[in-house]
């Protein structure tokens, strides 16, 4: 037991010594404030990383979905994929027909 309680106190005078030093103290107090109390601190950061990736994620889906809806809208200038676009995407029918929808679930 005397050996552990030795032990302590040489640990705790040895913490006791670097803070005496007042450029490690200083050091230390400008370390916490930076990682933890700054408007910049390391959790904001990760927070606006993991932001900034899911804006990238959606941006990539909204620029295939740009690309899709151009070509689509290429392809409507012709007269025989209008109609077909109109048939398939929207129901449109003529006069004289009957549309069935099949869908599956």
């Amino acid at each position: 037991m005397k050996f552990i309680e030795f032990l302590k106190e040489k640990t705790d005078r040895k913490f006791l010594n670097y803070f005496k030093n007042k450029y490690i103290f200083t050091g230390l107090m400008f370390l916490i404030y930076a990682l933890f109390l700054d408007d910049n601190d390391l959790f904001s950061m990760v927070n606006h990383k993991s932001k900034l990736n899911d804006l990238e994620i959606s941006k990539q889906k909204i620029s295939k979905d740009l690309k899709k809806i151009k070509f689509t809208l290429n392809q409507l200038k012709y007269t025989s994929e209008l109609e077909r676009y109109a048939r398939e995407e929207k129901f449109f029918k003529k006069q004289d027909e009957d549309i069935f929808v099949v869908t599956y679930e």
